[in-house]
């Protein structure tokens, strides 16, 4: 099916969040991971700006995805990068006020998508994010972006490394350039997000 995206609102506060009527996607990752192109490509379109300067999305940017008719059929939520050594320790600190209780509490909010670099080694914040999310009870899963990157025994080696070092049973390759990867993603967005055609 075929989704326009319409930009609703950035929240730096639990406050800010939108209404919880529809079924909620968040993205996740490190900095410079690749989640705005990641976003553009799941829609088709240029709806989250992507930047070169890691570290520019300071709040939880949410979008509505339309459907043909124009109805609201889903919700991505554009959370901040992390990890990143450049942003102010101030900011990065107040994003737990309204991040955690964002991930921990939000009924709507049905799958988180983490992004992990494909040509980066296992990181230890990753771990973190994985471990918090099970302990919180959230379903999540995560893509290895940037797989157009790497040649195909490059690429076996290092999904391989990322979900030993992870200790994942299953990381989804995916390149926001050549679109591989983007359909089996929207398939589980889809089954997550009781999308109606």
């Amino acid at each position: 099916m075929r989704y326009t995206a319409q930009f609703l609102l950035s929240a730096m506060a639990a406050s800010q969040f939108p209404e919880p009527n529809l079924a909620e996607i968040a993205f996740l990752g490190r900095s410079n991971v690749g989640k705005s192109s990641l976003l553009n490509a799941l829609v088709g379109e240029k709806a989250a700006k992507v930047s070169s300067t890691p570290g520019r999305t300071r709040a939880i940017n949410f979008f509505s995805l339309l459907d043909l008719n124009q109805r609201k059929k889903l919700i991505f939520a554009d959370l901040p990068g992390y990890g990143y050594a450049k942003i102010s320790r101030s900011i990065s600190a107040g994003w737990a006020e309204f991040i955690d209780p964002y991930l921990a509490i939000r009924s709507t909010l049905k799958l988180c998508v983490c992004l992990v670099d494909s040509n980066v080694p296992p990181q230890e914040n990753d771990a973190k994010l994985f471990e918090w999310l099970r302990a919180a009870g959230r379903d999540f899963v995560v893509v290895a972006t940037k797989i157009d990157r790497l040649s195909g025994n490059e690429r076996t080696r290092n999904l391989l490394a990322l979900k030993k070092g992870l200790e994942l049973e299953e990381v989804l390759p995916i390149s926001a350039k050549t679109g591989y990867g983007v359909g089996e993603l929207w398939k589980r967005i889809e089954a997550v997000g009781k999308v109606e055609e």
